[in-house]
Order: C-alpha cells, then sequence, then structure tokens
C-alpha cells in the first residue's frame, strides 16, 4: 500500500520526497543514504528507525517496485538505518502474497532473508531492541496467531524466525498445487497468492515477460532451500528446537505441511542441495539440537561413560564384571522384590517400567541394550533361586512370575506407550502409509533383537528340572509350526518325553518367547528365528495317551472330577481357557462354580504366567459377587456364597499367591474384596452351616477365618509395635493399613481408564470382567474399624478394666471355661486379672458352647482380655507353661482369626517389657540346647562372610535361653502346629510377625526361636539360620555400614577377597541362598544379605549419609587402583586432566557410574520416595557445606579424584531422582518432584550466587552441578519444567561464569515458554 502522506509528520514526508527524488535522478545509494543520514541527524531521529522501515516498504509495494527503490532498501539496512528483522516481517506481509504477479520481488525478498536473517548477534544488541520486536508483532501478529500471552523480544524473535520458516514453506507448497493435501488444506499465514488488478503498463510487461515464469519456478526451489538452511543453520535451528518445545501444537501443524512438501514436491525433488529425507531428519526428534557439549571433561568424559554400552558379554560370565553390569539396579531390584515376607501397595510392573526407562534415559542407551540387560536380570534371577535350599517361602514360582509375567507385561507398556503415539500421529498423517506400519515401532524392533541375541547366553537359559517340561512343550510347539502341522493345546498336554521331537531341548528363552507371544508383543514368526529350535524330524503324528485337559474343556467336555482334577493341576494357556473358567464361575450350577473356583486358584494363577495377571483379575472379581436381580432376602446375599467363596480365600491363602498378588499390583484392590467378607460373616452368629462336597461342614466363623487373616497378611498388622511409639522414622512398608489400602484402591479406581497408559490396559484385558468401580471408606466396615481401633488401642496401652456382666464379659468368660477347663487348681477357679475377668469351673462344656455361638467380631474383642489373664496367670504359676500353650492352641483352633489378636497382643506386650523373662529349659519351656550353639556359630559364619566384624555375638559362659514371656508363649504355640496344609494359612500370618518380634528381642532371642524351630523341621535349618542372622543388623547400625562397605568393595572388585574380586553383580549377589556345598552352607553374598536386612533397620535416615561417605571413599579407591602413580601426578598439573590418560580415566569413570548406580538403588529401595527426597533436600547441600578435611577424605584428594567425586554424586542424585519420581511425570510420584528439586537447584544457583559458603573441593562442586545439569539436559527434560524460571535464570547465569555457555543455553532452551525469550538470546550470543 502507499504512504499517506497526510498522515505522515514533515520529517518524513522531506524523507520520502528526498527518496522520490533520487529515484528519478537514478542517484547512487551511497550518496541518497548520506544525504538521508544528515537529514535523518538534523531530525533528531535515533537509528535504526521503525518509522523509516515503514516508510520505505510501503513506497516500494508496489507503485514504486523498481530496482533502485531496492537498492535503496538494501543500501539502508546495510548502513543499519532500518532493523532488519521488521523489514524482513513487512516485505513478508506483502511480497509472499503476491509473488506470483512481483517474482522479482520475491527473489530478491529471499535474497535479503539470505543475507540478513542469520545474523542476529547484531540485531539483539542493538538499540531499540524492544520495540523493534514489539513493531515486528503488530506487523505479524504473532503472539495472537500463537497464542502465546509472554511478549519478551526474545520469545517474539522465535515466533518471528518460525513464522518466516513457515511462511515460506506455505508459499511453497501453493506454489506447487500441495496446500489442500495438507490437513488444515490452508494456510494461516498471508502466503496464498491474492488476485491483483493488472491495469498499468509495467505489470502488463511484467506479465509477459517470458522469463517470468521460469523465475516464479526457481523461487520455489529457492524458497525450499532457505527453509533448509534454516534448519541446517546452528543458530536458527536451536532457535526452532525452541519453538517445538514450546509451541507443540503450531509445530505439530508445521511438520505435518512439511511432510507433505517432502512426499510431493518436485521442486525438492529436483534441488541438489538437500533431499527429502534430509529435509525430515533436520526436524526428527532424533537430532541433538540442543546437545549438553561443555568445554570441560565434564561432557567428554561424561559423556562417554553414559553413552551406548552393548552387552556383548559372554554368557558364561554372567557372575562376573561384565557391561551387563551397568544394569545393576534391575538386579537389586528385582532380587528385593522377592522377598516375600513384604506386601506393596504398589505392583512391580509400574515399579519396574518407572526403574527400566530411567536406566534407559540416564545410560542412554538403545531400547536393545536396555531389553537385553533387563532380560539378563530376570534370568539371573531364576538362576539364583535354581538350587536354594528349603524354606517355609517358596520363591521358584514368583522368580517365574517375574520372569515370564512382570517383565513381559512390562516391556508391553513401553512397546505399546510408544505405538500408541505413533498411531495417534499416523491419524492426521498426510501421507498414504497404512496404520498398520505407522503402529510397528523402534521398541517392538528392540524387542525381537534382544530376544533373539538371548540365544549367546546359553548359561543363562538352562531352565530348573521343575519347568524342563513346560521349556520342552515350548520348544516342541516351534518344531511343530515350522513342520507345518497345526495342532491344538491338548496334543502338548497329551505328550509325554516318548513322543517329544528328537533334540527337542526347550529353555528359557522358548518360555519368554511364548509369554511374549501372550501379550502380543510377537507373533509367531519368532519360530522361525535362526537356531530357534534345534529338531524339524521324527515328529509324531498322534500321542501315545489322551488324558483330559484344557482342551477338552474347551471342546465342550463336561466338569467331571477327572477333568477338574488336570484343570487344577495344569496352567491354562490363553485367555479363552480361563475366560471359559470363569464364564462357569458366574453362571454355572452351584458345584460348577465351586469347582471353577478351586481351578482358576490353582496352577493357572501360580504358574500360568501367560496368562496370570487374567486370572488374578477374574479371582478378584469373583471375591465381589454381585447381588442376584431376584434375591429378596434381608441378610447379606454373600452369605448364600459362602461355600464358593471360601474356595476361593482358601486358594489364595498360600504365601506365594499373596506375593504374586502383590508384584502384579492388585494387593489394594483384594483388600477392598476381602473387607465386605469380613464384615458380613464375620458378623453372622454361626447357626447355620453348609456342607461342602469333601462332606466336611463349613461355618460363617471359618470363613470369616479366611477372609480375616488373608487381609491382616496384606496390612503387615504384625511389624512390631515399637515402630508405631518410638523413633523419627519407621522402616518402609511399615505405614500400610486398612486406610491406606482402602486409598490406594480408590485412587485407582477413580483414576482408570482416564490415562492412555490405562486405556492400553483395558484393550489387554478381557471384555467378560465385571468390576465395581465404587468408592468404599473404613466407615462402611463399622465392625472392622472397631476391631483396628481396639488394635491400635492394645499396641499404645496396657488394657482397661473390663466391666463385669456385659456381653464382652460373659465371652471372656466363656473362652476361658473352653481354653483351661480340664485345669483344675484344689477346687480354686482360674481367677480374674487386671482386666477383671474370670473362669467359671462350673459352667458345663455344653453351656460354653452355646455362649460362644456368637459373631466372631465379639469373639476378637474378647480376645485380648482372654489373653491377659492368661499370661496373668501363667507368671504367677496359676498356669503351667504347657497348659498356656495348649490353652491357646485351644483357642486358635476355635477360632484361628484369633491367630491376629494374639500376634499384635503378645507383640506389644513384648515390646512394653513388663513381663518377666522365662528359662528355655526344656521342663517348663521347650529347649533350644540341642542345637542353639551350632546356630550361633553358623550365625557367626554368615556375618563373617559378608565382610561384617561383630565381636560378639553369643551369650557368655553357660547362661540359660531366656525369651520374655509372651515370646516364649507364642513361640510354643507356634511349634504345636504340625507342618500340613490345613495348618499352612495360619503360619504363614504366625511366621513373619514371629521373625519381626524375634529380631527386635534381644539376642540371643532369634537364634533360640530359630533353633527351636530348626529341632521341629530340620530340612529349613539352613533358612532359620539365614533368617536369625538378620537381627545382628537390627541391633547394630555399625554392622549395618560395615555391610553397606562390603556391598560396595565386593561390587567394584576392591574386596581383597578371592570371591568377590572380580566385582559386579556376581559379586554382590551372588549364587543366592542355599547349602550348594556338602558339609556345610555356601556364603551369602553381601547383596543378598543387605536386601534382607535393611527392612529392619530403624534409622534409615542415617544409612543416606553413609551411603554417601561411602561413595566417596569408594571413588578415591577406584582412582588409586585404576590411574598409576605416576599418571596420577601429570593428570594433577593439567588442568581438569583433559589430555592424558583418558583410557584409565575412563575405565575410572566406568566404575565410578557402577558405584554410583549401586549407592542410588540401595537408597531407593531402604527407603523409597522419601529417603530420595530427604537426601537431596537435606544430606547433599549438608554435604557440600560441610568441610572436608584430608584425613576425613583419606589424604589431599587432587583435582582429579575431587573431580570423579563430584561426576559420581551427580550420577547417584540424579539415578535416585529418576528412580523415585520418573524422568516423565506419569506416576503419582512425580508430583511431589517439583517442590524438591527446586530447593536443590536454588542450592545451586545461591551457591554459584555467592550467597552459600561451600566447604567442599572446587573441582567437586563444579563437576556436580554441570554433571547433574548435563544429566538433566539429557535424559530428564521433564524435571526442568518443574522449576522455577528465576531459578534457572539464575543457574544459567553462573554457568555461564564457568564458560558453560553450552550447558547454559540448554537449560534455558528445555525451561518451557518463560526462559524461551533468554535461551534465544543466548543461542545468539553463543553463535557458532
Amino acid at each position: 500500500m502507499a504512504v499517506s502522506i497526510q498522515a505522515m509528520g514533515p520529517v518524513w514526508e522531506s524523507v520520502l520526497e528526498q527518496t522520490k527524488s533520487a529515484q528519478d535522478k537514478n542517484s547512487d545509494p551511497l550518496l541518497w543514504a548520506v544525504q538521508l543520514s544528515s537529514s535523518l541527524n538534523s531530525a533528531g531521529v535515533s537509528l535504526p528507525s521503525v518509522d523509516l522501515a515503514h516508510l520505505l516498504v510501503s513506497h516500494i509495494c508496489w507503485d514504486n517496485h523498481v530496482p533502485i527503490t531496492w537498492k535503496f532498501l538494501e543500501k539502508a539496512l546495510s548502513v543499519k538505518f532500518v532493523p532488519p528483522m521488521l523489514v524482513l516481517a513487512l516485505l513478508s506481509t506483502r511480497v509472499i502474497p503476491n509473488r506470483k504477479f512481483h517474482p522479482a520481488a520475491y527473489r530478491l525478498y529471499m535474497e535479503l532473508l539470505n543475507r540478513h536473517a542469520f545474523s542476529l548477534k547484531c540485531q539483539i544488541n542493538g538499540p531499540n531492541y524492544q520495540k523493534i520486536m514489539k513493531s515486528i508483532d503488530d506487523v505479524l501478529h504473532l503472539s495472537q496467531i500463537f497464542g502465546v500471552q509472554v511478549s519478551e523480544p526474545g520469545l517474539l524473535l522465535v515466533e518471528f524466525v518460525f513464522s518466516i520458516v513457515w511462511q515460506l514453506l506455505d508459499a511453497s507448497l501453493d506454489d506447487e498445487g500441495l496446500l489442500e493435501l495438507t490437513p488444515e488444506k490452508r494456510s494461516i499465514w498471508p502466503t496464498v497468492t491474492q488476485d491483483m488488478e493488472i491495469d498499468n503498463a509495467d505489470n502488463l510487461n511484467e506479465k509477459r515477460n517470458e522469463h517470468h515464469d521460469v523465475l516464479y519456478k526457481v523461487n520455489t526451489t529457492m524458497a525450499i532451500e532457505i527453509i533448509g538452511e534454516f534448519l541446517q543453520n546452528k543458530v536458527t535451528s536451536r532457535i526452532l528446537f525452541l519453538a517445538r518445545r514450546n509451541m507443540p501444537s503450531h509445530w505439530g501443524a508445521f511438520i505435518q505441511q512439511l511432510r507433505v512438501l517432502a512426499a510431493k514436491s518436485m521442486a525438492l525433488r529436483n534441488t541438489k542441495h538437500i533431499t527429502p529425507e534430509a529435509l525430515l531428519q533436520l526436524t526428527s526428534d532424533t537430532r541433538k539440537v540442543l546437545s549438553r557439549e561443555c568445554k570441560t571433561i565434564s561432557q567428554q568424559e561424561f559423556h562417554a561413560v553414559i553413552g551406548n554400552r552393548s552387552l556383548t558379554s559372554s554368557s558364561g560370565q554372567y557372575h562376573g564384571t561384565s557391561p551387563s553390569a551397568h544394569w545393576l539396579p534391575i538386579d537389586l531390584f528385582l532380587e528385593d522384590s522377592m522377598d516375600g515376607s513384604q506386601v506393596a501397595a504398589t505392583g512391580a510392573v509400574e515399579r519396574l517400567t518407572g526403574l527400566v526407562k530411567a536406566l534407559q534415559a540416564v545410560n542412554g542407551t538403545t531400547w536393545h541394550d536396555t531389553f537385553l540387560g533387563l532380560w539378563i536380570a530376570s534370568l539371573r534371577l531364576v538362576q539364583r533361586e535354581r538350587d536354594i535350599s528349603e524354606g517355609p517361602i517358596p520363591r521358584l514360582d514368583t522368580c517365574f512370575c517375574m520372569l515370564l509375567s512382570i517383565t513381559p507385561l512390562m516391556v508391553a507398556n513401553i512397546v505399546e506407550e510408544e505405538e500408541s503415539e505413533l498411531i495417534d500421529e499416523s491419524d492426521c498423517s498426510p501421507t498414504n502409509q497404512t496404520k498398520e506400519k505407522q503402529a510397528t515401532g523402534r521398541c517392538r524392533k528392540d524387542l525381537i533383537s534382544s530376544l533373539q541375541m538371548l540365544s549367546d547366553y546359553e548359561a543363562l537359559l538352562t531352565p530348573p528340572q521343575s519347568v524342563r517340561s513346560v521349556a520342552n512343550q515350548a520348544a516342541a510347539k516351534a518344531i511343530m509350526f515350522i513342520s507345518g502341522l497345526t495342532v491344538g493345546n491338548g496334543y502338548y498336554e497329551c505328550m509325554n518325553i516318548n513322543d517329544m521331537p528328537m533334540n527337542c531341548s526347550g529353555n528359557l528363552r522358548h518360555l519368554i518367547v511364548e509369554a511374549c507371544i501372550a501379550r502380543n508383543l510377537l507373533d509367531t514368526s519368532a519360530y522361525l528365528w535362526p537356531g530357534y529350535v534345534k529338531a524339524r524330524a521324527n515328529i509324531p503324528r498322534s500321542v501315545t495317551s489322551q488324558v483330559p485337559g484344557w482342551s477338552s474343556l474347551m471342546k465342550g467336555s463336561p466338569l467331571t472330577p477327572s477333568l477338574i482334577n488336570a484343570l487344577i493341576s495344569t496352567p491354562a494357556s490363553s485367555l479363552a481357557e480361563i475366560e471359559k473358567i470363569y464364564e462357569i464361575a458366574t453362571k454355572g450350577s452351584d458345584d460348577e462354580k465351586i469347582s471353577a473356583a478351586s481351578i482358576l486358584c490353582g496352577a493357572s494363577l501360580v504358574r500360568g504366567w501367560n496368562i496370570q495377571e487374567h486370572a488374578i483379575l477374574f479371582i478378584t472379581s469373583l471375591l465381589s459377587p454381585s447381588v442376584p436381580a431376584d434375591y429378596s432376602g434381608s441378610e447379606s446375599h454373600l452369605i448364600s456364597y459362602a461355600p464358593f467363596l471360601n474356595v476361593l480365600l482358601v486358594g489364595l491363602s498360600p504365601v506365594d499367591c499373596v506375593h504374586i498378588f502383590s508384584l502384579h499390583g492388585m494387593i489394594p484392590l483384594l483388600a477392598g474384596t476381602l473387607m465386605p467378607l469380613c464384615e458380613v460373616f464375620g458378623s453372622t452368629a454361626p447357626n447355620v452351616s453348609w456342607t461342602l462336597p469333601t462332606g466336611e461342614e463349613l461355618t460363617s466363623h471359618a470363613v470369616f477365618t479366611n477372609a480375616f487373616t488373608l487381609l491382616l497378611r496384606l496390612w503387615r498388622f504384625d511389624h512390631q509395635p515399637l515402630e508405631h511409639v518410638m523413633g523419627d522414622t519407621v522402616p518402609v512398608g511399615s505405614q500400610l493399613s486398612p486406610d491406606y489400602l482402602l486409598l490406594v484402591r480408590n485412587s485407582k479406581l477413580s483414576a482408570f481408564g482416564k490415562s492412555p497408559k490405562d486405556r492400553l490396559k483395558i484393550k489387554r484385558m478381557s471384555k467378560n470382567l465385571n468390576f465395581s468401580l465404587e468408592l468404599i471408606f473404613m466407615d462402611s466396615f463399622p465392625k472392622l474399624k472397631r476391631w483396628y481401633l481396639q488394635h491400635q488401642e492394645c499396641i499404645a496401652s496396657t488394657l482397661s478394666g473390663l466391666v463385669q456382666g456385659t456381653t464382652v464379659h460373659q465371652i471372656v468368660d466363656a473362652l476361658l471355661n473352653m481354653m483351661f477347663r480340664k485345669i483344675s487348681r484344689g477346687g480354686q477357679p482360674l481367677t480374674s486379672t487386671t482386666s477383671g475377668s474370670s473362669s467359671s469351673s462350673a459352667a458345663g462344656a455344653e453351656d460354653v458352647s452355646i455362649r460362644l455361638k456368637v459373631p466372631a467380631w465379639d469373639i476378637l474383642e474378647g480376645t485380648p482380655y482372654v489373653l491377659d489373664a492368661a499370661l496373668t496367670a501363667c507368671a504367677h504359676g496359676r498356669l503351667s507353661p504347657r497348659e498356656l500353650a495348649t490353652g491357646l492352641k485351644d483357642l486358635a483352633d476355635f477360632l484361628p482369626a484369633t491367630l491376629g489378636t494374639i500376634v499384635s497382643y503378645f507383640s506389644a506386650e513384648v515390646t512394653r517389657g513388663i513381663w518377666k523373662p522365662v528359662f528355655m529349659n526344656g521342663t517348663d519351656w521347650p529347649s533350644p540346647s540341642a542345637n542353639l550353639s551350632i546356630v550361633e556359630q553358623q550365625i557367626k559364619k554368615i556375618i563373617a562372610a559378608t565382610g561384617v566384624d561383630v565381636p560378639s555375638l553369643a551369650v557368655g559362659g553357660s547362661s540359660p535361653a531366656m525369651l520374655p514371656l509372651p515370646l516364649a508363649a507364642l513361640v510354643s504355640l507356634t511349634i504345636t502346629y504340625k507342618l500340613d496344609k490345613a495348618s499352612e494359612r495360619f503360619l504363614t500370618l504366625i511366621g513373619p510377625a514371629l521373625n519381626s518380634l524375634g529380631e527386635g528381642c534381644p539376642w540371643p532371642c532369634m537364634p533360640i526361636i530359630s533353633s527351636l524351630w530348626a529341632q521341629k523341621v530340620k530340612r529349613w535349618n539352613d533358612f532359620l539360620v539365614f533368617s536369625a542372622s538378620r537381627t545382628v543388623f537390627h541391633h547394630s547400625s555399625d554392622a549395618v555400614v560395615q555391610l553397606l562397605r562390603s556391598c560396595f568393595t565386593s561390587t567394584l572388585g576392591l574386596s581383597p577377597s578371592i570371591i568377590y574380586s572380580n566385582g559386579g553383580v556376581g559379586a554382590l549377589l551372588g549364587h543366592g541362598f542355599g547349602s550348594h556345598f556338602y558339609g556345610g552352607m555356601t556364603p551369602v553374598a553381601p547383596g543378598i544379605m543387605y536386601l534382607r536386612v535393611h527392612r529392619s533397620v530403624r534409622d534409615i535416615m542415617f544409612m543416606t549419609e553413609e551411603i554417601v561417605s561411602l561413595l566417596m571413599s569408594s571413588v578415591r579407591d577406584i582412582a588409586s587402583n585404576e590411574l598409576t602413580k605416576e599418571k596420577f601426578e601429570k593428570l594433577k598439573k593439567i588442568k581438569y586432566g583433559l589430555r592424558y590418560g583418558q583410557v584409565s580415566l575412563g575405565a575410572a569413570m566406568t566404575r565410578v557410574k557402577l558405584a554410583a548406580s549401586l549407592g542410588a538403588s540401595l537408597v531407593w529401595l531402604t527407603g523409597g520416595l522419601s529417603l530420595v527426597q530427604s537426601l537431596i533436600k537435606e544430606t547433599l547441600p549438608s554435604w557440600f557445606i560441610s568441610a572436608h578435611t584430608p584425613e576425613q577424605d583419606g589424604g589431599e584428594p587432587g583435582v582429579v579424584v575431587a573431580m570423579l567425586r563430584g561426576y559420581a554424586l551427580a550420577y547417584f542424585s540424579v539415578l535416585c531422582g529418576t528412580f523415585a519420581w520418573g524422568v516423565d511425570s506419569v506416576s503419582p510420584a512425580s508430583k511431589r518432584r517439583p517442590k524438591v528439586l527446586e530447593v536443590h537447584l536454588e542450592f545451586f544457583a545461591s551457591a554459584l550466587d555467592g550467597k552459600i559458603s561451600l566447604g567442599c573441593d572446587y573441582a567437586t562442586w563444579r563437576a556436580y552441578v554441570t554433571g547433574f545439569v548435563s544429566l538433566m539436559v539429557g535424559c530428564a527434560r521433564t524435571w526442568i519444567l518443574d522449576v522455577n524460571v528465576d531459578v534457572l535464570k539464575r543457574l544459567s547465569n553462573g554457568l555461564r561464569q564457568w564458560n558453560e555457555e553450552e550447558l547454559a543455553m540448554a537449560l534455558l532452551g528445555l525451561g518451557g515458554v518463560g526462559t524461551t525469550s533468554a535461551a534465544a538470546e543466548l543461542i545468539i550470543e553463543i553463535g557458532v
């Protein structure tokens, strides 16, 4: 448009006249510039001038579109009379829409782009920078188009560069008629060619110019080349990266249009400067634009440590130091998860997913290496358990649950997460590629390659004896497929060893592949992998015998006894089979429902690894049967389901079943189904019974007992009462309670289905499931809540008096009569105790039986008073120890649910210390003397083998073995039980509680308990001795520190012991626990010991300080071990050790990384989220502030060691954070990250500002800060968005003072919109 002279001031009228005069005279542009400068100076106009830019562009377009005016404009730009960016912005709005009619102007515009768009440094440092950017915003409407309210000049600069490139892209698409192929089918910029009147001779002549069309086409090619230049140039590509980060929706639209150009543009294909593939690569997510390269050794060596490392070590050395040791945290997590005495509210799948993502990000590895490291760690777990000593807690099935169920489900999470993003992209993809092709992600391909490489690890793939036949069947299935035979599952069910094809040797890889196929991670093409199977001949066409199995069920066979037994003992192999059983359990006859419940809780639950998650969901659903449509009774509908529910409850009672539920994260949901059962059946008197198919009578008391004892095991009621009344910190896991489990359950159900991850889970779940999403609270179960409050009261204080004549008093009286009815003391009854209760010797057995036909909750309410009376009577000699044990057994047999109260009450009484100890002399109480000394010696050997020196463990001289009276009574009660299936579920309840209580008592209480049980079950001796050895660490913090030190030295190969000299995972975790050699126990590796004792340590806060201290001392040991003294001295003379001994320094950094990952794993596993946050908020800042004398550090550290310490701490702290919070914002724990992280980075910034004085070595501090920020920038970018903008800017300024401009720029560039302005300006300032 022309300039309105009337709207101009006199100065600009004069300038315009001067320009027209020079134009008419065809004056030299330099002479015009000199005259213009004189006029502007005399008028007091500051340069560069925004108004002059508007005037000149308006003058040219289009009345004066002649070469001389363009020369005047170019001269004004070169002498800085006008701001280049504003001129380019003004021209873009005028030239691009008219490029078809003015191709020469478009060509000139692009020439100006080439000259001035890539020279931004002088422009942002020039005068009127903010005013110029504001004018550009007014011209292009950037804030309005991009929807960014912040108007900082640097942010406007990013939007300007982005807009210029986008306008060129849209113009190029429009020129080739491709704009219609884009999703929006139009441009958000005024780039579409406008119609114009051809009303003068100049336009007509230009239109007729035969060079016109050629120039028009060449312009399109040039525009595309300029787009490529913007994407390639170091400065502008980084500015565009800021646009990608902070304007994701607009960037997405830009990329879609760029893909259309790459796919369809002939101009792009004809240019020699850039290819379509190269253009797309320049905008791909894999391109490192904001790198974390820095000038110090921090990035040269640190990046080498966290770079890609292939896991190609020999399978025969999987127990030693190898590249797979970099996945040490996975090994530790898996081993820690195998502690069957622990119950977790969060599933192993979620925790393992976060852990693996963290390691993949921080290590910077491919998913191939990550998955391979994961499979190797899982296989090592199984191999450690293959020859384990026998004990009450089976572990092999749960190890296979981890290998074949949890790990594939975790992998499925990662693969499906990536592919769901690819599918979302393909939905709006402008190309013609199919969605199926789009959905095959990199993760799936890397999974396949990792499984193919597993064949190199034969020693790890050897199956234990118990699963050898299953592995052979999996191999046979592949052989049949390759041979073209189509057979059903019934074929494999019927095969015996003679039917197997020759050389059909299945291994654990075959089982892993089948588990992955079951989760749709692989298909049957895996059977064709080279070397997957070794036999193709001698394939039997028929089997020798026919036995009923799952194939019979699927063909419609009725549930006969033989078929039921076969289905109970054989796991289902497919979801369809388990769905069939679920359908019978919900729609069959009463007898069929009971049979179906037995089948579901059989082998399909424990060993049905391919469908285990479905079996768990089905069982949980069946525990909450819906109200029948025709139900009209006054009592709960659950009563009528008693036989069916009881089968499920009994089926879930084995310890490994609860462990499996825990690994799958189903404990909160299971608790939510058990609480209604406890409430209903505990409130029902045992007046009605049901006859089971076995002929056994079932009462409400029995159903309640099975539900209640199972519920108690879910929230670990057995932890020592002392944890609740003493100290500031309790071991992790003891916070579990019924309220907490319901809170987790309600939270999961409320959020379920809303996240993309949950929607992927729903696709895998059976469509037949029927789950109630109703929220429930403890108030919904008044009886349970009342018992729980009484339970807590018993823990906190002694019992209050029992009021005579009440219902509770009558029940107490009846229970005492039942327990001690055979006792006679010269006509004197068993008198009342402090509780005021008494027993009536005159009451007959029949009367007692009638009085005890009351609801179970009423009996549990009176049980503490009964126990108080019994203990008091025994303490005063009115009851013999044998009579006490017999009475307690009678009480437990009458209502086994009272075992929970017995355990909690006795534990509380032991803790209070008001009962005198009793002599375990073999007369009154059972005696451990037969093997106590042997047990104590074995404990000493176990402790010594872990590298821990405890001066004295055994009692001195011949002092008799003594236990507190309540503990003695509890031990005596436990050894009265037979080791049969009926008693197993009750011993499973008491056993962990007895261990927990014994560990808290003075030495040698736990050896005494172990000795007594070892006499009863000799085959459990090794297990019991190992359990008793953990007591040492409960009582001695020094022993814990020694054990931690042993973990570090063994892992790093710094131990003098030959066993641990190679270091790595094998030295830390060994071969598991068991008697592998004749005549004694194999030494227990220090890592195994620590993972079994860390939950018993009361003060876990001190452990972070110790781990940091051990990490620092380990760094010095590594440095002295890796660097010779001569090299060490030379390294000290070179700043930061940049150019000398890089091989030795690199090897040292690798071991430093291993030490840091070990320390981070121990902190996370020991204290979870709370301990990690305490470490980052308190422990590490205190360490840096504190003065570290040479004596504390083991001598003068030197620059190299000080630097290594800083990097070790950086890797350690970032790993701790990623383990606890994750690298993304998916987990609930990530919501706690912003506050803690901001406090830590505020500490960084304050120290860099000089507001905090540090006591550590400068090289350590610098290495820590640069290492920590580098890792955030490289692998935890989401973290940066959690931090306040001002803190990021201060930290960035501090890094620049250290000449770490690249790192400072990367930090700001990832800080969100708030730091974009500062990032852009820093990018331009740094330049090339």
